[in-house]
């Protein structure tokens, strides 16, 4: 018996029949695009430049720096959050296999496959809030998703992912 089904599993890669029908990328949200960047940057720069020679003309000379000192740290401060933003997660759920793959910051990257008959779905939901983690555990080993999506959008795709993996469970594909 297990020799057909081992047979059936692969007439059914070599059909692409086991490809993925479900995928999702995660993304973190950044409010504040380029441009925008680009506006309070100058705004402040402006504003900070502006307040220093006020102080600079009272004779307060070293309060100057200080203003442009404090730019370079709140640029850096965004600057930094950018680049953490680069990060995701790709889900992709097929009949037999579910594989997560994690990207950091700096290409770093992991990646983890799960047998959809061994894999728990957990949810913690708050009332007033909704999904506030998930997590995919199987024979010991858990992996977080979505971790830096806002409560909203967790709860979306924790219902789509619970729907993928109930569907996988099922052979209903």
């Amino acid at each position: 018996m297990s020799d057909l089904n081992a047979k059936q599993d692969a007439d059914l890669a070599e059909n692409g029949l086991d490809a993925p029908f479900f995928s999702a990328v995660l993304t973190p949200y950044r409010s504040l695009g380029p441009n925008g960047f680009l506006i309070l940057m100058i705004c402040l720069g402006a504003i900070s430049f502006a307040a220093g020679l006020l102080f600079l003309a009272i004779g307060a000379w070293p309060v100057f720096g200080f203003f442009g000192l404090d730019v370079i740290l709140i640029w850096y401060a965004f600057r930094r959050n950018y680049a953490d933003a680069r990060a995701f997660e790709e889900v992709a759920v097929s009949r037999h296999e579910i594989i997560i793959r994690k990207v950091g910051p700096g290409k770093r990257h992991q990646e983890y496959r799960f047998n959809p008959f061994w894999v728990r779905l957990s949810m913690t939901r708050l009332e007033d809030e909704g999904v506030t983690k998930l997590s995919l555990t199987s024979r010991g080993e858990t992996v977080d998703l979505g971790n830096f999506l806002n409560p909203d959008d967790r709860t979306s795709f924790a219902g789509a992912l619970a729907n993928a993996v109930a569907t996988a469970k099922s052979g209903r594909i």
